[in-house]
């Protein structure tokens, strides 16, 4: 069932309720509808969570938190996801991301060279920031409601699927 393989694999309430850097959300965390597994929670954390991996900011965790607590989704879903974008994964998917925004926004695609540096963030970002943020927020926004609208059909097909086998099992005594 995946309701059991999520709640092996998540945290305890208790040790985010204790995290130093979560303090901020102060009573908030409180609220047992963070912590439920149904599938209004999942199915909004996945929204979230989608939505917030494209966003190109260094405190991802932070907004994905926020929101989930401000619509009561599923906490650790909605913060877990953004870790899809990761040192690892960044570079491509930013880079599919500002190509779609220039498709988007029908400007070619620069010829740039990324560097990590401030020069960079300040001069080379400057050109591509229109089609970087349009790719990003298109790809948020389908990624979010891609993972709502499949968390939600398969958590139902899940849910048809035990009634049969439950009834298979009453017919069968």
């Amino acid at each position: 069932m995946p309701k059991k393989f999520i709640k092996r694999h998540l945290p305890d309430p208790h040790t985010i309720h204790d995290n130093k850097y979560l303090k901020v959300f102060g009573t908030l965390l409180h609220d047992p509808n963070l912590w439920h597994l149904n599938r209004k929670s999942v199915s909004m954390a996945f929204l979230v969570g989608l939505f917030f991996m494209w966003v190109p900011v260094p405190f991802q965790m932070w907004l994905a938190a926020g929101t989930a607590i401000l619509i009561r989704s599923n906490l650790p879903i909605s913060v877990a996801l953004v870790w899809i974008t990761n040192p690892i994964t960044m570079p491509p998917m930013f880079y599919f991301a500002y190509l779609l925004g220039a498709w988007m926004l029908h400007v070619p695609p620069s010829d740039f060279h990324f560097a990590p540096t401030l020069e960079w963030l300040t001069s080379g970002m400057l050109v591509i920031w229109k089609p970087f943020l349009t790719g990003c927020f298109a790809l948020g926004v389908v990624s979010g409601v891609i993972g709502f609208v499949a968390i939600r059909l398969l958590w139902r097909m899940h849910i048809v699927h035990y009634i049969k086998e439950r009834r298979k099992r009453v017919l069968a005594k």
